[in-house]
């Protein structure tokens, strides 16, 4: 029996769940983890990969916010730099200190920056990543060696965390499995169970097979992002919970920022800070912030975005970047809790918790950094709702999977803690796994074999985009690469050629969207 089949037995021959999550994304996985680390009995289900959406998509940052700060949103900012220290505490492999400069061109502009700075490092208390300071312009110079000198006054250094986000939705997924947890990518909610007027679970379809089975729990947690209405809807609930906001990201090479800092610029023509940072030797600039009516599974950079991107790079990088310099390019959607009809921009970041009639529980809103307190709150509610026994949170000193602090050096090869040393015999025993996917690409024929075999990825796109990061990275060694990937899969897998050639012309369909062809 496979690995899925056996997760699909579990899934049928449980009688109830204590609690049952929908969705795979950074929340529902945070919130997985928190309800089983406290021994209830949880289960989840994702309609598509692990960390498809949004939560594959994000800045690569773990940060408190420095513009909820501006914003004058203390508690947010509080709440998030304390789990920002509780991330690097909990999984080193994934979460690493990153210094930024922010670029000051106004005299006015460095004692501001500099004392919100300052308040911002003091907020964090004994999980401070780091001082912040006043640099000259000699020394932002030195430090950004890329950034535009035409008018630059000096700048303020100060510290935030980076994270690979798929990675660490991965490393929560193996630890809610190893907390006796039962996970499984591509099974779809269907509708809800209803008795006597209260959610007793969920029709589920297993997607891959198109096999129908019903899931029952005691109480059932609705973390779907910014499809969190959809789920509602099911309920019988129209409310309008969400405005959904779009960031687009630009992947340039290397020398488009030298060095290992990162730059912020603290307010952009639409309000928003932008970031541009070093990620596997890459340079990841966002993001945007666009309103859009309708959540989508693949969400692409409007015209808007891409010159808003190129303008913001051309004014502080030096130069607009050529077409085939932008190596990648992908949006993500935030699920924004709606408060008035304000910028999207000027929306909290701070998650909502709402119970239904029904006992339907949803956590929407949020961000990476918070998960894991949201996770906290959300069970807190979840188990007066299904009268669990009360147990104490038991996450936030919970080393997650791979957890080590003798991390590699190669950041590709760091993501996977503990296991690195597993996917290496791999290549040991079978020399022809040691190969590079591709000449501008960091990954190795062994990373697909272990995804497939410990990692639940089931298709091209899951390794390329979300267990490896080869799609984000350089979108066209992406494609590139794709029949070797699926060669692999299929052997592992037990797959046919017409599968191999079905699921590498999908993911084509998607790969497509973000190599970045000019207007």
């Amino acid at each position: 029996m496979s690995e899925r089949a056996e997760i699909l037995r579990r899934l049928g021959t449980q009688t109830e769940w204590d609690v049952l999550v929908i969705g795979g994304g950074a929340t529902g996985l945070g919130v997985a983890v928190e309800a089983a680390s406290r021994g209830y009995r949880t289960a989840l289900i994702e309609r598509a990969d692990f960390a498809k959406g949004t939560s594959s998509r994000s800045t690569k940052l773990v940060h408190g916010g420095v513009r909820y700060l501006e914003q004058m949103n203390i508690t947010l900012v509080l709440d998030a730099l304390q789990e920002r220290g509780h991330m690097l505490a909990n999984a080193p492999h994934l979460v690493h200190n990153l210094s930024f400069v922010v670029p000051v061109f106004d005299l006015l502009g460095l004692p501001y920056y500099g004392f919100g700075l300052k308040v911002y490092e003091l907020l964090s208390g004994r999980l401070s990543f780091g001082a912040s300071k006043m640099l000259s312009r000699e020394k932002t110079l030195a430090m950004m060696p890329g950034v535009t000198s035409n008018g630059l006054r000096g700048g303020v250094l100060y510290h935030d965390g980076q994270f690979d986000d798929s990675r660490y939705a991965i490393s929560l997924m193996r630890t809610f499995e190893s907390l006796g947890g039962v996970a499984i990518n591509y099974v779809e909610a269907t509708g809800l169970i209803e008795r006597n007027g209260r959610t007793a679970g969920v029709h589920a379809r297993d997607v891959e097979g198109n096999t129908p089975f019903d899931l029952l729990a005691k109480v059932t947690i609705n973390a779907t992002g910014v499809f969190t209405e959809k789920i509602l809807e099911m309920d019988n609930d129209k409310e309008t919970l969400l405005s959904v906001s779009q960031g687009s990201h630009f992947v340039l090479p290397r020398e488009f920022l030298p060095g290992d800092h990162a730059m912020m610029i603290p307010k952009t023509s639409d309000g928003r800070v932008l970031f541009a940072i070093p990620w596997h030797g890459a340079t990841v600039v966002g993001t945007t912030d666009e309103a859009v009516e309708t959540a989508s599974v693949e969400p692409r950079a409007m015209t808007k975005e891409k010159n808003f991107l190129m303008d913001h790079i051309d004014k502080y990088l030096g130069r607009r970047p050529k077409a085939e310099e932008i190596q990648s390019m992908w949006s993500g959607l935030r699920p924004l809790v709606r408060k008035g009809n304000g910028a999207t921009s000027k929306l909290s970041r701070d998650h909502t918790i709402v119970i239904s009639p029904t006992g339907l529980v949803t956590i929407t809103g949020g961000k990476w950094t918070t998960y894991r307190r949201m996770g906290e709150d959300v069970i807190n509610r979840a188990a007066d709702v299904a009268g669990l026994a009360k147990e104490p949170s038991r996450t936030r000193s919970l080393h997650l999977h791979g957890w080590t602090q003798e991390a590699a050096e190669v950041e590709s090869e760091r993501v996977y803690g503990t296991d690195l040393a597993e996917i290496v015999e791999l290549s040991n025993n079978d020399p022809s796994l040691n190969a590079l996917l591709h000449p501008r690409l960091p990954y190795r024929m062994r990373e697909v074999v272990w995804a497939a075999q410990h990692e639940m990825a089931r298709t091209v796109e899951d390794v390329l985009a979300r267990r490896t990061r080869a799609l984000f990275l350089d979108a066209r060694a992406a494609i590139e690469a794709a029949p070797a990937v699926a060669d692999i899969l299929a052997r592992e897998l037990g797959r046919s050629d017409d599968w191999k050639a079905r699921d590498i012309d999908s993911f084509l369909a998607v790969a497509r969207g973000y190599v970045y062809e000019g207007e």
